[in-house]
């Protein structure tokens, strides 16, 4: 009886993979949309693709790359557009992760519109400088027992262009039964320094991405990412700034700080950086010396966790609770801000209440 029903299981389950795979085969193979135009920023880029595929997928093949992180499966939320004309109806997979304002706007996720006619699209100005890059791995080095430096030199194209406080999109590859992922890192690496970039990455337990990467990944290989993208970076104002990061958020700050010192920004400057024990700092030495080097910076580490006993001299709260004891007003601050979300929303509420005005905290949040 078991065996039966093991059998009939398995004859289900291969018969409904069946179906699957032809309803894939016949939506690209059978349904002939013809040719479509995938209209970009009204004009500003034409392209004319064979209908069929995602959106998402006709802009990629054409070396526009939309961010995404969940191999069009609609679950990351990454790869939104807005789409002013055609598309169809908003999908259930979609309907979940856009905002009613979102939905107002026609935003969309452009993994889940097939094009099957011709579409009228915005995207931001920024997406038409990504490219997807190969690269070699340089340099792996431990900055912290789970957090490493990834040096990459450039390959084709041989140059990237980004912003101080950009992220790319690195693609790691199939290892011992798991699947390829894209993820999300920030580039940590000077602008400046235009044949390289650097990653700053926390092992992120059971993370496929971060396990590839300290485990599988060796110096010399090959390996592929997309970008610049992101809008996180330095605003060209005469205001001072707080800094503010935990972990790995360090990356973007770490950037934007070695390019205000190299093109010598006068700007007042604090950077609270956050960990819980002495062993979770780096770069110390460096961010101390840059007190010296920059125009008015003041470096601030807050360790949370470490013990009574030890030689620590530094801070020992929470950066909510340090900031005050620097900046009594900080209303003519802006607060640029890296890090877990339980990091950035604590902050952000205090920095409110410190002055900081809304419309001057930016942050890159990691979810």
């Amino acid at each position: 009886m078991l065996t039966s029903i093991i059998i009939a299981l398995t004859f289900l389950s291969a018969t409904t993979l069946l179906l699957s795979l032809l309803l894939v085969l016949a939506e690209k193979w059978i349904l002939n949309y013809g040719p479509c135009d995938i209209n970009i920023n009204t004009g500003q880029k034409v392209l004319t693709v064979n209908g069929g595929s995602s959106l998402l997928s006709a802009l990629s093949e054409n070396q526009i790359f939309i961010p995404s992180a969940c191999g069009g499966r609609g679950s990351c939320a990454y790869c939104k557009v807005q789409v002013n004309k055609g598309g169809g109806p908003v999908s259930p997979i979609e309907a979940p992760y856009l905002s009613l304002e979102e939905l107002e706007n026609n935003t969309r996720l452009s993994c889940q519109i097939k094009v099957r006619e011709d579409i009228d699209i915005h995207i931001p100005e920024e997406l038409f400088k990504a490219r997807r890059f190969k690269a070699r791995v340089s340099t792996k080095t431990m900055l912290t027992y789970d957090i490493m430096e990834l040096g990459l030199e450039l390959i084709e194209p041989a140059e990237i262009d980004f912003t101080a406080g950009q992220y790319i999109q690195l693609e790691s590859k199939e290892y011992k039964g798991r699947e390829s992922v894209i993820r999300a890192y920030s580039l940590s690496s000077l602008p400046s320094d235009v044949n390289r970039a650097e990653l700053i990455m926390r092992r992120v337990p059971e993370g496929i991405c971060t396990t590839w990467a300290f485990d599988h990944l060796r110096e010399e290989e090959e390996i592929f990412f997309s970008g610049p993208y992101g809008d996180f970076k330095l605003q060209d104002t005469d205001a001072p700034a707080i800094f503010i990061a935990g972990g790995s958020g360090m990356a973007p700050i770490w950037s934007i700080l070695r390019h205000m010192k190299e093109q010598n920004i006068r700007k007042k400057a604090y950077y609270f950086f956050s960990g819980r024990i002495h062993d979770d700092l780096f770069f110390t030495d460096e961010l101390f010396s840059l007190e010296k080097e920059l125009y008015d910076f003041k470096y601030v580490p807050c360790l949370t966790r470490e013990p009574q006993d030890s030689k620590w001299d530094g801070e020992r709260e929470r950066i909510p609770i340090v900031m005050p004891k620097y900046i009594p007003d900080a209303s003519q601050y802006e607060a640029y801000l890296c890090g877990s979300s339980a990091l950035i929303d604590a902050c952000c509420s205090k920095l409110s209440q410190m002055g900081v005005q809304d419309d001057r905290m930016y942050f890159d949040k990691f979810e």
